[in-house]
């Protein structure tokens, strides 16, 4: 841990990262800040190298990496802004079993880091959660049931008036029909592409399926298309949730959200992407079950607090973070290194003769474990390993 003489209240910022998927000004739109004129997808705020959160003042250290570095802490979590207005890859994360040996296994036959095909870019897990920062946020998240999936199908060819459809559906049919109608798809060839072409013909200007239509212009041509009718297609209210475990396939599909998730960078894709996939990979860290409900349900950690808590799933249960969102004056034991990052309102931290103040947008780095004091108004996020509060 940090020194108990460096600051427990350190300022720190980033700069949006500029990905194609990003809404105009989209960071900036939701913190209130001046623009960049281009997409912005993501603000990062970590210690995750790929783009590590900067100190402000430059000091006591440049970045958070560099505090990682000097205090032989790591920081269990990236906290992050996100804001789609294109659908983002179906993807899913491995394991942390998963992540070791396959960072070991590329690492072993050469495979640059930064080569454009390899799957592990590091040998950690990233499991996540995200909540809605506005009504309307929209995922693909989880497989739905095989005979919810063949009803649409069905509807679906019948409409088309061809039998290209009819090679998923027998995959769909047959055992294991997830992982079957999966692997189909994502083989692709002549009869993917014909089934997903007669699928796509059979969505237009139907309201239901106004997704396949949607995808269909986005990535013409794409299995994705069709997988995206296997998966459940959720929509968020503001401060709702999703809890999205190693093994999940999901897809983020457009609006605003603020993410959690383990300090990772490594995501298997599975379609909607210009990017490298690797099917065989993408399959064995696959969670080849139906999902029943995904949602995050926050728990009342006390007056003006809700936290975000992945352990409340059997899945989550060893997952080391959590995100509380404050809403006005509260008093919260952190036990651990956290961030906080306000997007509406204004607040102050204070902890024994320490203080910081958090306006929307800014952002601040809690460097140890303390008792911190909150007041002000409006949403205040703090990513953190662990809490209680009262």
């Amino acid at each position: 841990m940090s020194a108990p003489s460096s600051p427990l209240f350190v300022p720190i910022g980033n700069e949006p990262r500029d990905y194609a998927w990003g809404r105009l000004d989209g960071v900036a739109g939701v913190l209130g800040t001046a623009g960049t004129g281009g997409p912005e997808a993501e603000l990062w705020l970590g210690a995750h190298p790929g783009s590590p959160a900067r100190t402000v003042a430059g000091e006591p250290w440049a970045t958070l990496l560099d505090w990682e570095n000097e205090s032989g802490s790591r920081l269990p979590f990236l906290l992050k802004i996100l804001v789609s207005g294109a659908p983002l890859s179906l993807q899913a994360h491995p394991t942390p079993a998963q992540a070791e040996a396959g960072f070991a296994d590329e690492n072993a036959r050469g495979i640059p880091l930064t080569a454009a095909h390899r799957n592990y870019k590091d040998p950690y897990a990233k499991p996540e959660l995200i909540v809605a920062l506005e009504d309307g946020f929209e995922a693909l998240c989880g497989f739905r049931p095989v005979a919810e999936i063949l009803a649409d199908v069905d509807a679906l060819a019948a409409r088309s008036g061809s039998d290209s459809l009819a090679p998923w559906r027998e995959e769909l049919a047959g055992p294991d029909g997830l992982r079957a109608g999966f692997s189909w798809l994502l083989a692709g060839g002549a009869a993917v592409d014909l089934a997903v072409a007669a699928l796509v013909a059979a969505a237009s200007g139907d309201g239901r399926f106004e997704l396949i239509t949607r995808l269909a212009e986005a990535y013409p041509g794409d299995p994705g298309i069709a997988v995206a009718l296997m998966l459940h297609h959720i929509t968020l209210a503001a401060g709702e949730s999703l809890w999205l475990p190693a093994g999940n396939i999901h897809a983020y599909l457009r609006g605003a959200g603020v993410e959690l998730m383990g300090p990772s960078d490594n995501v298997l894709r599975g379609g909607l992407t210009p990017k490298h996939v690797d099917t065989a990979e993408l399959e064995r860290v696959l969670t080849f079950t139906a999902s029943d409900d995904d949602h995050l349900v926050p728990v009342e950690v006390a007056e003006n607090v809700l936290g975000y808590r992945p352990r409340i799933h059997a899945t989550g249960a060893e997952v080391p973070f959590e995100l509380l969102a404050v809403t006005g004056a509260a008093e919260i034991a952190l036990a651990g290194p956290s961030i906080a990052i306000a997007t509406d309102g204004s607040f102050t931290l204070s902890a024994g003769d320490e203080t910081a103040d958090v306006p929307r947008a800014a952002s601040v780095f809690v460097s140890r474990p303390a008792h911190v004091q909150v007041t002000g108004s409006g949403r205040l996020w703090i990513a953190t390993a662990e809490s209680t509060a009262g």
